[in-house]
């Protein structure tokens, strides 16, 4: 696979992923009181605003963008319900972001790393921009835990 699509495909998908569990969160915290609420709010943002970005650059290398699992959707629904429904607290709202952040941090560091020499400057640092997105997401939510 190309690194270049690599790259742009995993920020587009992690990106959908982490605005869909930011929405569905959202959703199931919308009738508590919540303080986190606002930081979830500002990182579903900024997951929308990477998503557009890495399509429109998907697009302009005229790469084949291949659509996400539905069952990965679902799972993660089902699964951030459950642990919503066990633990409404913010401190465990922003423990469930944490964790799916640190995967892509984890994920995207990687994929930095072995393309460093290879991508192209402009993917690159669109993929470095996320990867200080997320850390810094994780920041916000360590006020909550």
């Amino acid at each position: 696979m190309d690194e270049n699509l690599e790259l742009l495909e995993y920020i587009y998908k992690n990106a959908e992923m982490g605005a869909y569990s930011c929405e569905k969160l959202l959703q199931d915290i919308n009738d508590k009181e919540n303080k986190i609420k606002k930081v979830c709010e500002g990182i579903l943002k900024g997951y929308e605003n990477y998503k557009q970005e890495s399509k429109a650059q998907i697009k302009k290398n005229k790469y084949e963008l291949k659509q996400s699992s539905i069952m990965t959707k679902l799972m993660s629904s089902m699964g951030m319900k459950m642990e919503v429904s066990k633990d409404n607290s913010d401190a465990a709202m922003a423990h469930l972001l944490t964790q799916g952040l640190t995967m892509g941090v984890v994920d995207i560091s990687s994929k930095i790393d072995r393309y460093e020499r290879d991508a192209d400057t402009k993917i690159l640092k669109l993929a470095k921009r996320y990867l200080k997105f997320q850390q810094e997401a994780i920041d916000l939510l360590k006020e909550y835990l």
